[in-house]
């Protein structure tokens, strides 16, 4: 047979295109494999990310803390609920209306909105209103609700454990992006570069599940804390001021109040606070002004100290010498009045400094001193310029010096404007034997990791107006204006102190006039104490406050100085002066106490009986673990000496206590006392028998005496000087 080959040319153009396709599909696979590159992605890293999981390791921003260690401001965990809208999922929202219900009695929004919010529909998931950035105690009373679909997402907020609390000097932050934040006012702005944070992170291999492999190849870069702030605020003194700031506001709703407590050796600022103030977790305000350092104002009386100290320091001051009050005149020129406008007669000049007498210090400004000298006083006391004290926004007043009549009224405190924070500065220089010290709030900034200091203050002296001579007889002076003078409702029991009042003329913003009325002035007090030795430098103002017709200016200022300054002397340990007198007065046969630690508790109160002391045992247990007065004091028979056990300690009854028993018990129990008023205690929060508890804070009103009588005359009336 005879055999013919026959082509068959569908089969051989399909073969010829599948093998042009495996030499194309061989070349591309070999292509790929030596570049490792397709449509411009990197193979490599493609595969590196797809395998590797990444992490971020949060940071904390740094933290402030009060001179004693007490956090001020300070990142907390929180939590943002988010709640599953997605039907796919077993875990979702499936009864909006009744979630919201719930949600509605912990979060921070209405029902309707909440039920809104978990209705909407084509949603994976939502945040729950009202629900950004909750504590940890509100999370956990959400849990118990038990609403299904409802999660939590970790975060971490700033957080002011003590709320209203020198809001204008610590101030805010604000959110940049998620669980990132910068400061927005006050220190948490200046200070950002210190207090800011760097997160961290981790990557390391896994499977699709998330699960490590064996060479996991972890790469761990570690978080960077923000360095912390210590400032020189005190906690305890800061929360004073609030306190009783709050009181006299409520009470009389004055246009503000400022108050500022320094530490005149140093110029330490122990505490600052402005009223209006506001919440910093809440910033629950539209004007963020701190007032104690950029609201210059005329001053009133206040700036009478710095008059006489220049006139005592160039010798022209005379304290016997004596002038005719009343009015003082000069040549074409309204005269000058005494702010009763008819004076005291013939008067000295001693008479005419605790009188308030603005013709005094226009004699002193024109005839002693001369207004060139006086010009160069208040320069030298540093009221012509800012303190530089370190917070934002610091603004100086104006000395108007252009005519006689502005010489004038500098000199006892009018139409010049200067602020809170320099005559706090200029009254170190009274306080400090004639050094005058800059005022700062921020004592140092520490790295939390390598305990490095970043920056530090110290203490600097920034001028000597004055000789020490010359500040002692100032403060002698003055202690004669609160024993005898304008500045009688001043007067703390225990304690001297030097000081002087203020009233000044308030400009009404609206017509630019100044305000008339009872009560349209701004009330003032600079005052230090103990005089001899100052401790404590206090100034306290308070603008346009709502008067009674028989209340005088000086009443709301003197409550909130009185206050503020007799709790801060008792937490500082300084002890009232006549009982320093006392016991300076205890002879040989005083009865000196053992030491009773670890003794039983019934043996050491017979002891001590028998001596004839009184005795309280507190706590349940047997043994005596710590006591008051310590060891080894020399006390009179019939003082109080208190033993504390083992066990809880119920709260005893201190009705007829003395202030020097309240005391010996807050420190004894190591718990937060303030005191009102004097005499002996009728008074008290804690509630007898009640469980004392750690952090839990005293309250003690004290009967008070009968008040010094005031001249209805007297400069801190509704009237001007």
């Amino acid at each position: 047979m005879e055999n013919k080959f026959k082509f068959n040319w569908g089969a051989g153009v399909i073969m010829l295109f599948f093998s042009l396709l495996f030499f194309v599909l061989i070349g591309r696979f070999f292509y790929i494999a030596y570049t490792k590159h397709i449509e411009n992605v990197d193979l490599k890293a493609y595969a590196e990310e797809k395998w590797t999981r990444h992490k971020t390791l949060d940071a904390n921003r740094g933290t402030i803390f009060d001179r004693r260690g007490e956090a001020i401001a300070e990142d907390i965990p929180s939590y943002t609920v988010t709640a599953t809208l997605d039907k796919k999922y077993p875990a979702h929202i499936k009864d909006p209306a009744g979630a919201a219900a719930k949600l509605a009695g912990v979060l921070d929004a209405d029902e309707s909105t909440i039920e809104e919010a978990l209705s909407k529909k084509k949603l994976f998931e939502v945040q729950v209103p009202g629900g950004r950035k909750i504590s940890h105690s509100e999370k956990e009373k959400i849990e118990k609700l038990k609403i299904e679909g409802i999660e939590f997402r970790p975060e971490t907020k700033r957080y002011y454990p003590n709320q209203t609390f020198a809001p204008y000097v610590i101030g805010y932050t604000n959110e940049q992006g998620q669980n990132e934040i910068s400061g927005a006012l006050g220190l948490e702005k200046t200070l950002d570069k210190y207090l800011k944070e760097t997160n961290g992170s981790l990557s390391f291999k896994s499977d699709t599940k998330g699960v490590k492999l064996p060479d996991p190849r972890e790469r761990i870069k570690k978080p960077k804390n923000g360095s912390n702030v210590y400032l020189t605020l005190d906690e305890k003194i800061q929360m004073v001021l609030e306190q009783s700031m709050d009181k006299v506001n409520k009470k009389y709703k004055p246009e503000k109040i400022i108050g500022i407590v320094a530490d005149p050796k140093t110029g330490k600022i122990l505490a600052m606070s402005n009223r209006p103030a506001f919440n910093p977790n809440k910033r629950n305000i539209k004007d963020f002004t701190n007032l104690a350092i950029s609201d210059p104002y005329e001053p009133g009386s206040t700036m009478k100290i710095f008059t006489l100290a220049a006139a005592i320091q160039e010798g022209v001051y005379n304290g016997n010498e004596t002038y005719q009050s009343g009015q003082y005149k000069i040549p074409h020129n309204r005269p000058i009045s005494d702010h009763n406008r008819v004076g005291w007669g013939t008067i000295t000049f001693n008479e005419g400094v605790q009188n308030s007498s603005n013709v005094l210090f226009s004699k002193l400004a024109r005839e002693k001193l001369g207004y060139d000298r006086l010009l160069n006083y208040l320069k030298k006391f540093g009221l012509d310029r800012p303190t530089g004290i370190d917070l934002p926004n610091e603004k100086a007043g104006r000395i108007l010096y252009n005519y006689e009549i502005e010489k004038l009224t500098t000199a006892f405190g009018q139409g010049t404007t200067v602020t809170p924070i320099q005559q706090i500065q200029a009254a170190t220089a009274i306080a400090n034997g004639g050094k005058m010290m800059k005022p700062y709030v921020i004592d140092k900034v520490v790295d939390p990791s390598s305990k490095k200091v970043l920056m530090q203050h110290k203490p600097e002296v920034v001028g000597t107006p004055i000789s020490e001579k010359t500040s002692k007889e100032v403060r002698d002076i003055l202690e004669t204006v609160v024993t005898k003078g304008t500045g009688k409702p001043y007067q703390i029991k225990g304690y001297s102190i030097a000081g002087k009042t203020g009233t000044a003329q308030v400009v009404d913003k609206e017509n630019g006039r100044y305000a008339h009325g009872w009560g349209k002035n701004l009330f003032s007090f600079m005052g230090m104490a103990p005089k001899d030795d100052p401790k404590l430098l206090v100034y306290i103002a308070v603008d346009r406050p709502h008067l009674k017709n028989n209340e005088l200016g000086s009443y709301p200022v003197s409550d909130i100085f009185t206050t503020v300054m007799k709790n801060s002397l008792q937490y500082l340990n300084i002890e009232p002066e006549d009982e320093k007198v006392t016991k300076r007065k205890i002879s040989d046969s005083s009865v000196k106490i053992d030491d009773y630690s670890g003794k039983e508790a019934a043996d050491a109160e017979k002891q001590l009986k028998q001596k004839g002391m009184k005795v309280l045992t507190l706590g349940s247990g047997s043994q005596v673990i710590s006591q008051q007065p310590s060891a080894h004091s020399g006390l009179l028979p019939g003082e109080r000496v208190i033993l504390r056990t083992e066990g809880d300690v119920q709260m005893p009854d201190l009705t007829g206590w003395s202030l020097t028993d309240v005391l010996k018990f807050s420190k004894i129990m190591d718990i937060d006392a303030s005191v009102k008023g004097s005499g002996f205690a009728s008074k008290q929060s804690l509630k007898k028998g009640s469980v004392i508890k750690d952090k839990d804070y005293l309250t003690v009103e004290f009967d008070k005496p009968e008040m010094p009588s005031v001249n209805l005359s007297d400069e801190s009336g509704g009237g001007t000087e």
